[in-house]
């Protein structure tokens, strides 16, 4: 074993194993064979990929609360030798999966796709020579390079060389550090200016990089739309349930052969499973999924877009996410004897024409306009040096004159001009604001003379401060969470309008309210993700918006993870929705979509437990009225196929969105449906006694006019539930209608040709559809009340 060899195997595991600078491999790097043994040994330069299972993922769509209900009603079924009914079931279990994973599948593909765009390459020393290699295939010992523009491969310890770092993906700070030999630096940094040779420490999930996204990895929060799912299915399963036993209890007392308890049985749980439930949320926000892909908005998780609804916290990153991530002139100071303009011309003067430098590319832009026909013209340009702290330029003015410019750290220009006390003053009050300060001189040789300020800063974005507006009056607090100082968060803060307590340094508490603190400055990875757990532990839906790796952990804890159009591949695969556009924009279009597509569900939910809650009543007054089941198995699956599955048109309605983040208060949403659903019944079952008292109909007769009424009672419930004030407050969508037709036309149509049922006179048909119709205003105006008892919105 090479020496080297041997002190990354003595070595602390999270450090990966820093070879000894000066050992006798060090010059030519690692030769092949070792690297192939080190990269045995310590795995690729890779972080492990998080993709679930897909047996895992199929083998989930089954055993579900709805799909456990569905399967049990197919082995009665089968037990029963009704093949075509449990075929029928069948069918509709596997395009409730089918259709969870189509939009899972394509979710993950969007992901692997943002990937492979930013894989990276390195430049190594091998066998005594530089080549390109994969970033993959470095490991510990490796001795790379750092140009300009690279993004750093691994944790590195630097060797020689002189390089400005970007770390603003890494730790949210903005403003690039100086790095010479014997500096550290880690995996996702960007060289800005300079180049270095550097000496591999860490790699694949040891490094810093690699730790950030385990812990994303780690993190994990329960959706609320399964939740909701669960809620609604547990809910369902008690009422049914119990009047279920109470039905096949009055069975037995009855003395009915068991050759109609068994069936009996069998329509009672499928009248009580909301079949097309996890179907219509799949669909609801896939569509809102679609829409959002066309307005620069791309979800990565189908989840994403309900927990837009719901969230009311808002955590934001501010470098990158709310500022620009980049360097601007902010504030130009003259002194006496020189304008903004002259300032201007003399620092473009001392900065260079192109690179990577964000100070020197500040300054371009800022003195744009400051240029002028008689301005000094350039002789000499001497870059920014990190041992002087300044950059120069030698200049001749109009009269020919020689014509010397610094422009550097102020207090090393201050130095060497003789800066007035005002200038001081004038620096201080900047640096004390967050402001990164350059002072400007010129002169000739040493006698030079102090022209001004320049205060720099990552300014925010130009629709960051309209955002937030925009979001709190939806009713969704936003607070700031960074890397940076917290005197450089405030500026920041209260140029983008979140004005209020600054929460100290590392300080984040059990559990949080939003109106605790506006800024939380000083925040490392793991801090973000906790800021987040604690807002959540408070009962609060939680969105996190960042763009760096140090915002992935949080992102991916958020139910509501929004990444940025520039961010890292870890924080876009960590994040619900990705924003493809530049600016924040998006985030109020993902909130206003979600809550388009939560009023739908809110629909379709509503109308499920109104429709199950009074079919089994119903079902259970049939029983007493005529002593036999009203509906048989085939009638059931019918209706579920035709009235469940039509009812999915609710996906496409016309709704408004919610002025307020949304709930999914199910315990409030069942009273209410308890309450309509009594109603409902009430109507069906005067139908029903209608036809058997008045009209003298057979037990099969009644079956199929039983049929007939749940479809047109059905159709009245749905236009009534659709809208939270008056049924004619607003107009369906085509898709809508034309469903409500189908549903109207085929279960009419052969009930009266007789096919597959009974027939029944047509006039009996028209009746009952008249009867729906008043009966949907009476049940409106029951809903009006109801909706107002129990906050239903």
């Amino acid at each position: 074993m090479t020496k080297q060899a041997a002190n990354i195997e003595a070595a602390d595991p999270s450090s990966a194993g820093r070879p000894v600078v000066g050992d006798a491999h060090d010059a030519d790097g690692l030769s092949s064979v070792e690297a192939t043994s080190r990269i045995q040994r310590f795995g690729p330069n890779a972080t492990p990929d998080a993709d679930r299972n897909p047996l895992r993922q199929i083998l989930g769509k089954f055993i579900a609360p709805v799909p456990c209900l569905l399967e049990a009603a197919i082995v009665l079924q089968l037990v029963l030798g009704e093949y075509i009914e449990a075929s029928i079931i069948a069918l509709l279990l596997v395009f409730n999966a089918a259709l969870g994973l189509f939009q899972e599948g394509r979710a993950q593909a969007t992901i692997t796709a943002l990937k492979s765009r930013l894989a990276l390459n390195a430049s190594v020393r091998r066998d005594g020579a530089w080549t390109i290699l994969p970033a993959t295939a470095l490991v510990p010992g490796d001795i790379v390079k750092l140009t300009l523009g690279s993004v750093v491969p691994a944790d590195v310890h630097l060797l020689e060389g002189n390089v400005l770092l970007d770390h603003s993906m890494l730790t949210g700070e903005s403003m690039p550090i100086e790095a010479t030999g014997g500096a550290e630096t880690y995996a996702g940094a960007l060289v800005r200016r300079g180049e270095a040779v550097a000496t591999v420490t860490a790699t694949g999930v040891r490094t810093k990089f690699g730790r950030t996204a385990e812990l994303v990895r780690t993190a994990h929060v329960a959706s609320s739309e399964q939740k909701a799912v669960f809620r609604v299915v547990i809910y369902l399963a008690a009422i049914n349930g119990a009047i279920t036993a109470c039905l096949i209890g009055y069975a037995v007392f009855i003395h009915m052969p068991i050759t109609e308890v068994i069936p009996l049985a069998l329509v009672a749980v499928l009248g009580s499973v909301p079949v097309a439930l996890p179907a219509t949320f799949t669909l609801a926000t896939a569509i809102g999924a679609r829409l959002l892909a066309r307005q620069g908005v791309l979800p990565t998780r189908l989840s994403a877009v309900d927990e837009a609804a719901t969230v009311n916290v808002l955590c934001v990153d501010k470098t990158g996410t709310l500022t620009r991530n980049e360097l601007a002139v902010s504030a130009i100071v003259p002194m006496p004897g020189h304008d903004e303009a002259q300032l201007l011309m003399l620092a473009r003067l001392a900065s260079s024409d192109a690179g990577q430098d964000p100070v020197d590319a500040a300054v371009r832009v800022a003195a744009i306009a400051a240029s002028a026909d008689d301005a000094p013209k350039l002789t000499k340009f001497v870059p920014f040096d990190p041992a002087t702290k300044m950059a120069e330029a030698l200049a001749t003015d109009s009269a020919g004159a020689a014509l010397r410019i610094v422009k550097g750290a102020f207090a090393i220009v201050a130095s060497l001009s003789q800066a007035p006390a005002e200038a001081t003053a004038k620096a201080n009050e900047l640096e004390t604001q967050g402001f990164r300060v350059l002072g400007v001189a010129s002169g000739t040789g040493t006698s030079l003379k102090f022209a001004g300020l320049l205060a720099l800063s990552d300014p925010p974005r130009a629709d960051s401060a309209g955002c937030i507006a925009d979001l709190r009056q939806l009713g969704v607090s936003v607070v700031m969470a960074t890397g940076d100082a917290a005197t450089t968060a405030a500026v920041v803060a209260h140029a983008v309008g979140l004005d209020g307590p600054i929460a100290p340094a590392r300080s984040i508490p059990d559990r949080l309210n939003p109106d605790d603190f506006a800024v939380f400055a000083g925040v490392l990875p793991e801090d973000k993700y906790a800021l987040v757990k604690a807002f959540q532990k408070a009962g609060n839906t939680v969105g996190m918006c960042g763009d760096g790796a140090n915002d992935a952990p949080a992102l991916r804890q958020a139910q509501f993870g929004i990444a940025v159009s520039t961010a890292t591949d870890v924080a876009k695969s960590a994040a619900g929705i990705v924003l493809t556009e530049a600016g924040l924009s998006g985030i109020r279009t993902a909130v206003l979509a979600g809550r388009v597509a939560f009023q739908r569900i809110l629909t379709y939910t509503l109308r499920s437990i109104v429709h199950k809650v009074r079919q089994v009543l119903f079902l259970a007054v049939g029983l007493v009225i005529t002593g036999h089941a009203i509906l048989t198995p085939m009638l059931m699956v019918i209706s579920m196929v035709t009235g469940d599955f039509l009812a999915m048109s609710s996906t496409t309605d016309n709704v408004r969105p919610s002025p307020r983040p949304n709930s999914w208060r199910i315990g409030r949403l069942t009273r209410a449906g308890a309450v309509m659903g009594v109603v409902d019944l009430a109507f069906c079952v005067s139908v029903l006694a209608i036809g058997k008292y008045r009209l003298q109909f057979d037990i099969d007769t009644l079956r199929t006019l039983t049929l007939v009424t749940l479809v047109f009672s059905g159709q009245a419930l749905f236009y009534v539930v659709r809208e939270r004030e008056h049924l004619w407050s607003s107009r369906p969508s085509a898709i809508v209608v034309l469903c409500s037709m189908a549903d109207l036309l085929i279960i009419p149509s052969l009930a009266v040709n007789g096919i597959l049922m009974a027939p029944l006179p047509i006039a009996v048909v028209l009746s009952i559809f008249g009867a729906a119709i008043m009966f949907a205003f009476v049940l409106d105006a029951v809903k009006s009340v109801t909706f107002r008892l129990f906050k239903v919105t």
